[in-house]
């Protein structure tokens, strides 16, 4: 018997389907596509988007001084960040496979493709690849959590959690403890195959 959160969270998951029909139907809008992982745009609309690029001596001209002496700190991010990611990578492939739980790919989460705008500088794609990256790493970090948590605590909060992962929302309820029991096994099995596309 679902409870009125678990239809919540079976909305939220219908909502996530057509965010992602929506950006199907921008890339129609702004004339892309992807073929074979590589996004590919329009002839006409690269040459467009290159009218808008700024030189990189004029970006550096009109920044703001902070971001120009923040932007060292914000970059020696990558060490830790590129550590993180392969602790957790490594981690994955020991105890994963060590619990039989699917491993998380990393493709599907580190996204890098925003360098294929032409009407970005130099700057500005490396700005961004640094972003995708991160914050790749982080939603890959979080899925490899979420996927820990499920096996060892599948058990909701009783206090709010602000975005939680995607397994959450297949959590019983903080204080029941019969479902507790009679579910873990299955939330565990449910584990070793690969979460459908549409979570």
């Amino acid at each position: 018997m679902s409870s009125p959160v678990d239809d919540l969270l079976h909305r939220i998951a219908a909502l996530e389907r057509e965010i992602e029909a929506e950006r199907t139907r921008l890339g129609d809008r702004w004339r892309y596509r992807i073929e074979h992982g590589r996004v590919r745009f329009e002839r006409e609309v690269r040459h467009a988007h290159r009218r808008f690029r700024r030189s990189i001596a004029g970006y550096l001209r009109d920044s703001q001084i902070l971001n120009l002496l923040t932007a060292p700190a914000i970059y020696s991010m990558i060490v830790p960040i590129a550590l993180l990611d392969l602790w957790v990578s490594a981690y994955q492939a020991i105890c994963f496979r060590a619990y039989g739980i699917a491993r998380v790919r990393r493709s599907a989460y580190i996204v890098v493709d925003r360098h294929h705008l032409s009407y970005l500088n130099g700057i500005e794609k490396l700005n961004c690849m640094f972003c995708s990256y991160a914050n790749g790493v982080f939603a890959f970090v979080r899925e490899v959590a979420g996927r820990t948590e499920q096996y060892w605590c599948p058990i909701r909060h009783a206090k709010r959690v602000h975005g939680p992962h995607v397994h959450y929302r297949d959590f019983v309820d903080y204080g029941d403890a019969e479902a507790y029991h009679r579910r873990l096994a299955g939330l565990r099995k449910a584990l070793a195959a690969e979460p459908p596309a549409d979570r």
